[in-house]
């Protein structure tokens, strides 16, 4: 069978660095496994943010030109996490699962636009709030951490588009959409997991993981964990494309014995 392509989408302001320590972990075992940038962050810096270019990105990252149709599994975190159900919603068949973190609250109401009036005066900072991020960063991640999350810069002039953008989603409703199985994973000290109970309830085929002593970046608070939890994804996709693969084999090797089984009937009538 061929090898599962793992696809890792990453946060706001943050770039496929963030991934670093994930693309080790699962580096040790055998997965084709890529972290993307998305538009206006990392190599991507300076270039307009919209959701049709986020997806079209994971879209091409998913199903490369010489793709083998091996199982797809999609892993999104905070941003990533709603790009990644919102591509799910209306591409199901072009993946063939989902792991999306920290984003189990629909970003709309009050909370966001207290969250964009903060970013709006964060931007006017003389250092656009390089110096605060930078900060924060290294209060709450180890140094290893930090050092992912900043190598592959800070994109410090997409709050505002993305945040508009996104509060036009609703992971709700994609979730209701998907037929691929959903991984829903959170911190236990995440603040987006307000409505992780109606986001599951609302899924298909969803299952919850909590993640102790984490926070919201929880793949960066515990590596290991959050590397386990894909490679159990990966195990389940596994097991359901065996399913498939073996049934298809039956199905063909029955059909020869039934065109022969209607060729004898047709003798004896004759």
């Amino acid at each position: 069978m061929p090898r599962c392509r793992v696809v890792l989408v990453h946060g706001l302001r943050t770039s496929s660095s963030m991934w670093r320590a994930q693309l080790a972990l699962l580096g040790g075992h055998d997965l084709d496994v890529v972290a993307i940038d998305l538009p206006g962050h990392g190599s991507h810096i300076g270039e307009p943010f919209s959701v049709d270019a986020a997806l079209e990105a994971i879209d091409e990252a998913l199903n490369p030109a010489e793709a083998d149709g091996a199982p797809r599994l999609l892993v999104g975190l905070s941003l990533g996490g709603y790009l990644s159900m919102e591509f799910a919603a209306r591409a199901s068949d072009r993946l063939d699962g989902l792991v999306a973190a920290s984003c189990s609250t629909r970003p709309r109401g009050a909370a966001l636009g207290g969250y964009r009036r903060l970013a709006a005066l964060i931007g006017r900072l003389p250092d656009r709030g390089r110096g605060m991020n930078d900060a924060m960063a290294r209060l709450f991640l180890a140094p290893a951490a930090v050092d992912d999350v900043l190598a592959g810069g800070v994109a410090l002039d997409v709050m505002a588009p993305v945040l508009e953008a996104v509060g036009r989603l609703d992971p709700v409703a994609a979730l209701g959409s998907i037929d691929v199985p959903v991984w829903l994973v959170n911190g236990r000290f995440d603040h987006f997991r307000f409505e992780e109970r109606r986001m599951l309830r609302s899924a298909r085929d969803a299952r919850l993981v909590i993640v102790p002593r984490a926070t919201h970046l929880v793949s960066l608070i515990r590596p290991d964990d959050f590397a386990a939890i894909v490679l159990g994804a990966v195990a389940e996709l596994d097991r359901r494309a065996a399913i498939r693969h073996r049934a298809a084999n039956r199905s063909g090797a029955a059909a020869p014995l039934d065109r022969l089984a209607r060729s004898r009937v047709g003798d004896a009538r004759a």
